[in-house]
């Protein structure tokens, strides 16, 4: 372990809670000369500062509030406590912040973000919070915590080094969705525009194309039966050109149904309903999961020999598809939903086979591409953490010549 202090972030910060002027409405303004109102919606993830805020509250509610300025820290007081965010910009904070700022100038600005961020204060976070069901911190506990405090120098030697380790990594994840742009403009490079169709692809109801269905219901009664335990897709599984798999649950249903429901390859998984800007999201089924059938909160679309479930599945999750679903679809408190009828009237662009297979190809390409990719920010996000968690110990040696981050004892010999 590291021979630097363990320091209580009390000694070192001040920390508040966040207020909300009562009632809120009443303090809401779009006036210029109005105070930065920043709430937990303004913190962009991913993001290390918040600049920005898009609300405004009247300079009558500071003293109901809690000032902030730039510099100060941001943890969440509630669920996802333990990612920092730095001040970069001045206001009053949302009751849902706590505010960390420094005592003095002995604090390296670099150094605690990723401290507060990382895995050894995140543990010592989750323990401490209260609360049955929704875990919460307050100042007087997080003032508790203790935390290594190395000399200044020091503290700016591992920030500069945890910085070029995160930069690196953000890369990666910036590279992947450079692949997922990539796919898009060759789709519109192919096919055109799929909302105005300039190329003037012929034009069918899905149900021209596919055999559509949905899936089992829990809870159905079966009576004398035979019965089979099965794993089933669920609305949890299927997101927007990909699947989750982490947790795939079973169901016991009637060994008809789990005929009648299994999965093919090929299948386009779509779902039934969700937030409005996510309907009809989906992707296609490669039997990722043997003897899978799906439920009924989602569509089986079956295509024919007419369209590549690649292709199908792109088209649907094109701007075309994104607005047919969103005019057609039922709205209720934020929730929108499709029916069968409404997906199987989706109108589907029909270029010809060889240009649906030449797009199959290329998607197949960079998905490759995008795997292996998403494997490499697997593994260097363990390396991070590692290294992370290695800086806070006392073990973070130097950047070697390969400008690869190393692990060792900070008192080690040098080599000559």
């Amino acid at each position: 372990m590291s021979e630097w202090p363990a320091v209580a972030l009390g000694d070192i910060f001040t920390i508040a809670r966040g207020g909300s002027p009562r009632p809120i409405d009443a303090f809401i303004t779009d006036d210029p000369k109005g105070v930065n109102w920043i709430m937990i919606g303004d913190a962009v993830e991913g993001s290390k500062y918040i600049a920005t805020t898009k609300k405004r509250i009247r300079v009558e509610g500071i003293s109901r509030s809690r000032e902030v300025k730039p510099g100060d820290f941001l943890l969440t007081n509630s669920m996802s406590f333990g990612h920092p965010y730095i001040l970069a910009t001045s206001g009053c904070i949302h009751d849902g912040w706590l505010v960390l700022s420094p005592r003095n100038e002995n604090v390296d600005q670099n150094y605690f973000y990723h401290l507060l961020g990382s895995p050894i204060l995140y543990a010592q976070f989750e323990r401490l919070a209260a609360g049955a069901v929704v875990k919460n911190l307050n100042s007087e506990l997080v003032r508790g915590v203790r935390v290594p405090l190395p000399p200044l120098p020091e503290q700016r030697r591992i920030a500069d080094i945890l910085d070029k380790a995160d930069a690196i990594r953000r890369k990666r994840k910036e590279a992947i969705a450079l692949t997922e742009e990539l796919l898009r403009s060759a789709f519109l490079e192919m096919f055109g525009d799929p909302v105005t169709n300039p190329k003037g692809w012929e034009v069918k109801a899905l149900v021209e194309l596919a055999d559509i269905a949905t899936g089992v219901t829990k809870g159905k009664k079966y009576g004398d039966k035979p019965m089979v335990t099965l794993p089933y897709m669920r609305v949890a599984n299927v997101q927007d050109g990909h699947l989750v798999l982490d947790e795939v649950k079973t169901i016991t249903v009637s060994e008809e149904d789990g005929r009648r429901y299994l999965l093919q390859v090929g299948d386009v998984l779509l779902t039934e309903g969700g937030d409005p800007d996510k309907l009809g999201r989906g992707t296609v089924w490669r039997g990722e999961v043997p003897n899978c059938i799906h439920q009924n909160h989602i569509f089986r679309v079956r295509p024919s020999d007419g369209v590549r479930s690649e292709f199908l599945s792109a088209i649907i999750s094109s701007e075309r598809g994104k607005r047919y679903f969103l005019r057609a679809a039922k709205q209720t408190t934020g929730i929108a939903t499709i029916n069968m009828t409404q997906l199987k009237a989706f109108p589907v662009l029909v270029p010809p086979r060889k240009f649906q297979a030449e797009f199959v190809l290329l998607q197949a390409r960079i998905d490759a591409f995008r795997t292996r990719l998403t494997l490499g920010v697997k593994q260097f996000d363990q390396l991070f953490t590692s290294l992370v968690d290695g800086a806070f110990r006392g073990e973070l040696t130097k950047i070697d010549g390969s400008g690869e981050p190393q692990l060792g004892r900070l008192d080690a010999e040098e080599p000559g």
